[in-house]
């Protein structure tokens, strides 16, 4: 049984930290001063070797004499008569006896995980101590059956963790307009206002109002690799920059826009914040709306030649597939162009990041995309990369595929589709218009 775990206090709701001293009793073996290396090395597999404790403490009766702690299942000497015979022998040459050892411990001592396992039901399947650090916040999703001791849990994280300052936990309410999931602070300071580092940028941003998870580190890395100097690149669902702001510090030239009108502020700030002068336009426009702009505006700095965008990056997992409609016919008024630019006119890359729980993932979401789009992609062009898994049974990924000329120069829908074609976007455009991201 192991003696070094914190006194059990299930059914604790309100955090009483005196409740969890405890006093352990060891076995010592009292080695002169000098020696202590030489039986160190030889003990080594039988001291005490517990975290953040001493194997060697001083003597309290003699100051040429050191204490080497052993293991807890060592009582007394009845117990180190039946270690092995080498270890027995370097003992009773060194060894100067035995004395009982007190090892006294409270709550700055034990983890946050051991805390919270003393108080939680016993027949918790496992701790709730994990958590997402964005900046001085730590982000928590606690599950219902831990709602009690909420406060409880949030304290113990804050305690033990020195650089949070504010523990937090997403509730079941998500604002229906720019889909970022409204926090409960658990404890410590009433303060979202968080910094953070990525991709050789500095962020900041009101984390209770727009939407940042750094779990997309890798895939924000993954994606600015490929962009080169000079590209143009097309971010229509920017949030506060961490695709736009490593790109064009990369030497791409960004137009990034997003709906929600406190990410577009930060967005901005954050452009100033890492002395940013040129090479991105901003915008706080709808999605579709937006790539429509940002096509008719990069096109009007080269009136009379074919100009656009290398790569379009639409990070919202949960709704970018339907606005994939907005690229059928998009360039249809610039065919001309394209094909007097032809052989060298290019078409951009679309970066497509959804979610799927399907045991087939890639058939599912290369039908939910022709579905939209009208066509079916190629796959032999085209590349589903997984970015990661969100839940159980749901994944996250990204599809990049180049836009084909038959979508870009589709001609528009005949008069008797028309109406129920602009009946659907319709509703689309108004649920899109209620989307964020929330991977």
């Amino acid at each position: 049984m192991n003696a070094f775990v914190p006194p059990a206090q299930h059914g604790m709701q309100v955090l009483n930290r005196e409740a969890f001293k405890k006093a352990v009793e060891v076995l010592g073996v009292r080695v002169p001063a000098k020696q202590v290396s030489a039986v160190m090395k030889g003990l080594m597999g039988y001291l005490l070797n517990q975290p953040r404790l001493r194997n060697v403490v001083p003597d309290p009766d003699d100051a040429e004499v050191k204490l080497l702690l052993l293991k807890q299942d060592m009582h007394g000497p009845e117990d180190v008569a039946k270690l092995p015979e080498p270890i027995k022998k370097l003992i009773e040459k060194e060894c100067v006896g035995f004395e009982k050892y007190k090892v006294d411990l409270d709550y700055d001592y034990w983890t946050a995980d051991q805390i919270l396992h003393a108080v939680l039901p016993s027949d918790t399947d496992a701790t709730p101590g994990s958590f997402t650090q964005v900046g001085h916040i730590a982000h928590m999703n606690l599950k219902d059956e831990y709602l009690p001791w909420k406060y409880l849990i949030g304290q113990v994280i804050l305690d033990k963790n020195k650089n949070i300052t504010s523990v937090v936990n997403k509730t079941n309410n998500i604002d229906t307009t720019f889909r970022f999931f409204k926090m409960e602070v658990l404890a410590g300071e009433d303060n979202m206002i968080a910094q953070v580092k990525e991709s050789g940028c500095r962020f900041k941003f009101d984390f209770s109002k727009v939407y940042w998870n750094s779990r997309l580190h890798t895939e924000h890395d993954r994606l600015v690799q490929q962009f080169k100097r000079g590209d143009y690149v097309c971010d229509v669902f920017a949030g506060v920059g961490p695709f736009a702001l490593p790109a064009t510090k990369k030497g791409a030239i960004v137009y990034a826009n997003d709906l929600n009108p406190v990410s577009y502020q930060w967005l901005n700030e954050n452009i100033k914040l890492n002395k940013i002068t040129t090479g991105i336009q901003t915008y706080n426009l709808d999605g579709r709306e937006f790539i429509r702009k940002a096509v008719q505006d990069l096109q009007q700095t080269s009136p009379t030649t074919w100009k656009t965008f290398d790569h379009f990056v639409m990070n919202l997992p949960a709704t970018a597939i339907e606005f994939l409609d907005t690229f059928r016919g998009l360039y249809r008024d610039q065919k001309d162009r394209y094909e007097a630019a032809a052989p060298q006119a290019k078409l951009p890359m679309i970066h497509c990041h959804c979610f799927t729980k399907s045991p087939e993932p890639a058939n599912d979401i290369y039908e939910r995309v022709r579905q939209v789009i009208g066509t079916p992609i190629d796959r032999a062009t085209s590349s589903l990369h997984l970015v990661r898994n969100v839940a159980p049974k749901k994944d996250m990924y990204c599809l990049s595929f180049p836009l084909s000329p038959e979508i870009a120069f589709a001609a528009a829908p005949d008069e008797s589709s028309s109406g129920e074609k602009r009946k659907h976007q319709g509703t689309s455009q108004t649920e899109a218009q209620k989307s964020q991201k929330i991977a």
